[in-house]
């Protein structure tokens, strides 16, 4: 090794450039190498994931020089994460989050707005949904991602037997479908619990297409306690027990598809995932006649109320997290990662599981290549945010991760009385919106 000067060194350290690496415990920068740490839901498309932590980390490092973390967990442990990180001050660069869970984290997300208004310009603008929950003011908190929703994946051939050769359009005629094929074995399949994607997903619409409402227009007055809410508590109650399969109050976003799958129900509210899994091994997932279960599965959108017809869409934005050391690096990964080219083998890979977060996807290819999946395709220009019809802010986040909703019609299934049910779902919500 080569001897440094001692007058080197004490020159070095009176500059404060030798003492600063030495306290830092790193290197110089130029001597770093750039990394960022992506966490993420475990995707219902399993070679979505795949293809992230191989060949899309490949490419972000070829395109980049990023050395790219992709870290995945279940999507309802994710909120513990972002909350875990920020308390800490330390985690993840990148967070995925759902909905408008962004929207709790404001005050902790660093500015994404010179990378959101790039991508939005180049790809021919976001859709208004996505824009709206990345968004506080005039400041971005986040990078949309995608813009999806739910469907009903239905047994057509099943549907046929008990005399709807198309799917019911509205409740009356859904109740009369659900109770043959419940008596048949073949019960409809729903959750009523604290899972974050398929719960709210199924009883915000349904809420809305009654007449039921969170808050007024003017985001402050709770208006949840109506005639139109108590209507459809007591509806949904008679739904649940003449056609859904009761094991529902507990179940999670995974089993539903589970159930499915194993033909222990007939439809259920659900993205894309149980027909492209079905597809994937139509060997392994087979109806009872032995043909691929998913030659036998269609989708439509849920049925009409007295208010009409909704879908609660379904949002992923990047959050870029306002500790973190590495923001450069994390805007660059953005950049790249939400450019066509970072973007579209993702997005390939999701065979229509997943809408872009902007309008360019829309003319994609994937969208010709199933006719099973194509209704997917208008969900984000259909969709209500929760806290209609209010905004989706805030305290509209707080009241879906709490799952005050959910619980009105929980508690009305398992014996509350739909006015208590109302009053007591009001009440909870009144405390967020004080």
């Amino acid at each position: 090794m080569a001897r440094i000067a001692r007058r080197s060194v004490l020159k070095l350290s009176a500059s404060g450039g030798l003492a600063a690496i030495l306290a830092s415990g790193r290197g110089p920068a130029l001597a770093q190498e750039k990394s960022v740490h992506w966490l993420r839901w475990a995707d219902f498309v399993p070679a979505s994931d795949a293809l992230l932590k191989g060949p899309f980390t490949q490419a972000c490092k070829k395109a980049t020089g990023i050395t790219l973390k992709v870290e995945t967990v279940n999507a309802n442990d994710l909120q513990a994460r972002i909350t875990s990180a920020i308390q800490s001050g330390t985690g993840a660069d990148v967070i995925m989050a759902f909905g408008n869970w962004p929207q709790l984290y404001a005050q902790s997300l660093a500015d994404a707005g010179d990378v959101a208004e790039e991508i939005g310009q180049a790809q021919g603008g976001y859709y208004p949904v996505s824009r709206q929950v990345a968004m506080v003011g005039n400041k971005w908190i986040g990078v949309p991602w995608t813009s999806g929703g739910g469907l009903i994946a239905y047994r057509k051939s099943w549907f046929d037997e008990v005399g709807h050769t198309t799917f019911p359009e509205t409740w009356d005629q859904f109740r009369d479908a659900g109770r043959k094929l419940k008596a048949r074995g073949r019960p409809i399949g729903q959750t009523a619990g604290h899972t974050f994607g398929d719960a709210p997903g199924w009883w915000y619409p349904y809420l809305w297409s009654w007449g039921g409402k969170e808050v007024e227009a003017d985001g402050k007055t709770v208006a949840l306690n109506s005639k139109e809410t108590v209507e459809s508590i007591k509806y949904a109650v008679a739904l649940w027990k003449e056609t859904m399969d009761e094991g529902g109050l507990a179940w999670d976003d995974t089993n539903n598809n589970r159930a499915y799958l194993s033909q222990t129900i007939s439809a259920t509210n659900n993205g894309a995932s149980i027909y492209i899994e079905a597809k994937r091994k139509p060997d392994t997932y087979k109806t009872e006649k032995g043909t691929p279960m998913f030659q036998d599965t269609r989708h439509a959108a849920i049925p009409k109320g007295p208010a009409g017809q909704y879908v609660l869409p379904g949002l992923f934005t990047d959050l870029l997290m306002g500790y973190s050391k590495n923001l450069p690096a994390a805007k660059e990964f953005l950049r790249w990662a939400h450019s066509k080219e970072g973007f579209d083998p993702w997005f390939t890979s999701q065979q229509g599981y997943s809408c872009g977060a902007t309008r360019m996807w829309e003319k994609h290819p994937v969208w010709d290549v199933d006719p099973v999946l194509k209704p997917f395709h208008d969900l984000p220009n259909k969709g209500r945010l929760v806290g209609h019809a209010g905004p989706p802010d805030r305290r509209a986040a707080e009241v879906v991760s709490k799952y005050i909703i959910v619980d009105m019609y929980a508690k009305a299934i398992q014996g509350m009385s739909a006015e208590d049910a109302a009053k007591w779902a009001h009440g909870e919500i009144a405390k967020v919106y004080v």
